[in-house]
């Protein structure tokens, strides 16, 4: 993120001046920012409150069973969960088969 705002910063400043360049620079940066912070801190998607929801109720359910209930591939239940595990809303307790999943904090 730093390198791309530095390679735009120095392009913009060759093609139109010191000034000018700064301008942009800062407001590329403040962009990146932006989004950036979007993605990491943004609200839980409506799959992954579905997901929360039947853990709440199962905790004992595998990643087929909500894929099955929710309608999404095996795939993206296991990446949502992988999702809100990096969150810090969800944790698996114990081994594949026999463990739980447990909810650390209220993610509604």
């Amino acid at each position: 993120m730093v390198l791309v705002r530095r390679i735009i910063l120095m392009t913009v400043r060759r093609w139109f001046g010191e000034k000018v360049g700064e301008k942009v620079g800062r407001k590329v940066g403040r962009k990146v920012g932006e989004k950036v912070g979007e993605k990491v801190g943004g609200k839980l998607t409506e799959n992954q409150q579905k997901i929360i929801k039947l853990i709440s109720k199962k905790p004992y359910i595998s990643a087929r069973e909500i894929s099955e209930i929710i309608k999404i591939s095996l795939r993206k239940t296991e990446e949502n969960i992988a999702k809100l595990k990096q969150k810090g809303l969800l944790k698996r307790i114990g081994p594949a088969k026999g463990g739980y999943w447990e909810i650390i904090s209220n993610a509604q």
